[in-house]
């Protein structure tokens, strides 16, 4: 009998899989919109990494085995912004961008230490109450002005600042 229910790697299993081949991510860039659909607010989240560093960094999350890309982005805001952030996917999952990450720096702007990841990349506006929930410490709304300064981009490794100025270019927030 072939199991159909998605589930996580273990570490090891992880471990080997991330040495092995790319593995699949969904990221999406949480915003506030006014009622002409424009961006007046990007929702950044406030993490401490492994190293125990503090950096500013957008939903992300991996999509599992068996698990649509829709319903991996929705558990991944779901986990980030909490039950009632009322995420509008995009009815078309085309993201803005495909962002490749690589282990060895300067293959991309993108670089994750741990791994070959390739990440589909949305904007997902929100309307109810954020709360940041797992690893989260917090979340702060940024005008788009405040998150393309450069104290909040030098505050977001790994390509993050990169892919949240592509963001920001794609919904016509060019500054």
């Amino acid at each position: 009998m072939t199991e159909t229910t998605p589930g996580w790697l273990t570490s090891d299993e992880l471990e080997q899989a991330r040495a092995r081949m790319p593995i699949l991510y969904v990221e999406a860039v949480p915003v506030r919109v006014d009622d002409s659909g424009e961006v007046t607010s990007i929702g950044l989240l406030l993490r401490i990494g492994p190293d125990g560093t503090v950096s500013r960094t957008l939903v992300s999350g991996r999509v599992l085995h068996h698990e649509r890309v829709r319903d991996a982005l929705l558990r991944h805001l779901e986990k980030d912004l909490g039950p009632v952030a009322l995420p509008r996917v995009p009815t078309s999952l085309q993201p803005f961008t495909v962002a490749e990450y690589f282990p060895t720096q300067g293959i991309t702007p993108y670089h994750d230490p741990r791994q070959h990841a390739v990440s589909l990349a949305y904007v997902v506006p929100v309307t109810g109450d954020c709360r940041p929930r797992q690893d989260a410490l917090d979340l702060v709304w940024f005008s788009p002005q405040e998150a393309l300064s450069p104290a909040v981009q030098s505050e977001m490794p790994g390509g993050h600042g990169v892919l949240l100025k592509q963001a920001l270019a794609h919904v016509g927030c060019v500054i």
